[in-house]
């Protein structure tokens, strides 16, 4: 077994490949959710962010993703779970007070975290995954005057605004034109997947990407927002639809999404339960005992 830190933008691909490789509907990580997570923050985050890889024949079957000071994400192929106590072990040492979250379903990660001296935090914010099955799709609708499309390559900036417009209600959103670029550039990005509702004075009123994972059919949605101005028209409702069926059409059979599931923040949920999506299991943020 050999460990080494992350070197650059191949390795970034090779945190996709693990996930993608031992995916299944009791994973917390998608591949989009690195994907989107890493092309807006990376910048920003600079030294504050630290990745490890743990190789086994030339093989990546864990990794480790601290964001320094307080919480690590990992990745660690459930054949080989006894990787999750050298994970652990290497963000201790970075972070002594660190968190770390982990689907209840991983019980190859849980086990391990509390073998480390952690244990989970039930007061904690947490997250439901919900799934849909893409056999029945409702037919999006939109009031007269807005169109339903996906975005075309030269928008980077209005889809950069449309996005900012949507997450400003607590404050300015830190996504810039720039970090949008970054998005559109990243694996496995689709601008077919990537759906807005125009407004009939041309702005971006509401969006949804998807990020499409081909070897396993299943697509992640993040992120989904409408501008305040437009709410409770169904625009949120209705851009999600059209892209799930612009997923089908891509060959996926089933979408997940992971809204807030604590009742502090319960209006994400509902719309993708007024959609079909059915809540799964929930994450879990385990802290030092």
């Amino acid at each position: 077994m050999r460990r080494r830190e992350y070197e650059g933008a191949g390795d970034f691909r090779l945190m996709q490949e693990l996930i993608q490789r031992t995916w299944n509907p009791r994973s917390r990580l998608h591949i989009g959710d690195v994907a989107w997570e890493r092309s807006v923050n990376a910048a920003r985050r600079g030294t504050g962010w630290r990745t490890a890889f743990w190789e086994d024949g030339g093989q990546v079957v864990a990794w480790g993703w601290a964001e320094l000071p307080d919480h690590l994400s990992l990745v660690v192929d459930p054949a080989q779970p006894d990787v999750a106590a050298e994970v652990i072990a290497w963000f201790q040492a970075l972070a002594q007070d660190g968190a770390c979250s982990i689907l209840e379903d991983e019980t190859h990660l849980s086990s391990a975290l509390e073998a480390a001296g952690f244990r989970p935090d039930e007061s904690a914010p947490y997250f439901t995954h919900h799934r849909i099955s893409l056999d029945e799709l409702r037919t999006p609708v939109v009031p007269e005057g807005f169109v339903l499309r996906h975005v075309e390559p030269a928008e980077v900036e209005r889809r950069a605004e449309g996005h900012r417009a949507a997450w400003s209600d607590w404050g300015p959103s830190k996504v810039t034109d720039e970090d949008f670029a970054a998005v559109m550039s990243a694996w496995p990005y689709q601008r077919e997947l990537d759906w807005v509702v125009e407004a009939p004075n041309g702005d971006f009123a509401a969006s949804a990407l998807i990020w499409y994972d081909d070897v396993n059919q299943v697509g992640l949605v993040e992120p989904v927002g409408c501008a305040p101005q437009y709410r409770r028209r169904g625009l949120a409702q209705a851009v999600n639809l059209a892209a799930l069926h612009a997923l089908r059409d891509a060959g996926a059979t089933s979408a997940t999404v992971c809204p807030r599931g604590d009742d502090a923040y319960p209006k994400a949920r509902a719309l993708y339960q007024s959609i079909g999506f059915k809540p799964g299991a929930r994450s879990k943020l385990y802290v030092p005992s």
